[in-house]
């Protein structure tokens, strides 16, 4: 049964499919009001479970904090797929990163209120 978080992350995942975007586990967990976790491990959480429960959801859209892939992972292969180009990670033979993070990783921007003058 998917929790509340579970479900909050899935709509966000939703979002992010229909402007074609990624985000990190912690833009995610913040949208979603709450913390990913050391690690991402909270979010991860919320990802295997919507793995599970919603196969139709773009889970892949969710990517760790430092952009850091092993090589031959399921994420990579998936977002290979969907047109994501990686680079080489720096001294990480094991491990690649995304060519260009700013055409595709997305930020929710909180507004902030002027402080009265």
């Amino acid at each position: 049964m998917a929790s509340f978080r579970s479900e909050c992350v899935a709509e966000i995942l939703w979002e992010l499919k229909k402007i074609d975007k990624l985000a990190t586990f912690s833009e995610i967990a913040g949208r979603a009001g709450f913390k990913a976790g050391v690690d991402g491990k909270t979010l991860a959480t919320c990802i295997e479970t919507i793995k599970k429960d919603w196969p139709h959801l773009q889970w892949w859209r969710a990517v760790p904090d430092d952009c850091d892939f092993k090589r031959e992972s399921d994420h990579v292969r998936t977002l290979e797929e969907a047109g994501i180009e990686f680079a080489a990670s720096r001294g990480r033979k094991t491990v690649v990163t995304f060519a260009n993070p700013e055409s595709v990783l997305y930020t929710w921007e909180t507004l902030g209120v002027e402080a009265a003058s």
